[in-house]
């Protein structure tokens, strides 16, 4: 969907966080009311569909976009974060990166048994840490329904993380 403002908002940022990485800066679509709300509308419509029963955010920016999209639905809004970031008693998933493995976690209460969830995020790269936040979601007894990116890179085969589930992204690169 090129024809978005998002995607003319998004720059391109060389060697960040380090070299011989071009990220992609979401933040002047977030700076712009008309853009940020295109984004949640985009998300909006296409997860009134799957009719979810909660979204699931993954730390921090799909915190960004999932809670307004929660908002909009009429549903909660569950955070997944990083360890240690949650006060409450958790459940913990690792996911492999390039070198060594990291991992998020959820409050063990924060899904029912049964309940259809979206996943939400910024950007899908290999799809490490949305596949560990499905695996925490059907740990307890939830149902994955979707997820929902802002951006994806295509190049990074991220997909293939996340085989069998059904995937919106708005931007591919």
């Amino acid at each position: 969907m090129t024809d978005l403002l998002a995607a003319r908002l998004i720059r391109d940022i060389p060697d960040f966080p380090k070299p011989g990485i071009l990220f992609k800066d979401i933040t002047p679509v977030l700076a712009n009311y008309a853009a940020f709300q295109e984004v949640i509308d985009h998300c909006v419509g296409w997860a009134s569909g799957k009719a979810p029963d909660v979204i699931v955010g993954i730390e921090s920016r799909g915190f960004v976009f999932g809670a307004p999209v929660a908002l909009a639905l009429g549903l909660g809004f569950v955070p997944v974060r990083k360890i240690g970031k949650l006060p409450h008693d958790t459940i913990r998933e690792e996911y492999a990166l390039e070198y060594g493995t990291n991992a998020v976690e959820v409050h063990r209460d924060a899904i029912q048994l049964g309940q259809r969830v979206l996943i939400v995020d910024d950007l899908l790269a290999t799809g490490g840490t949305a596949a560990a936040a499905a695996r925490l979601v059907e740990t307890l007894g939830g149902t994955v329904i979707g997820f929902s990116f802002l951006i994806e890179l295509e190049f990074l085969q991220g997909r293939a993380a996340l085989d069998g589930y059904e995937i919106q992204a708005l931007l591919k690169y």
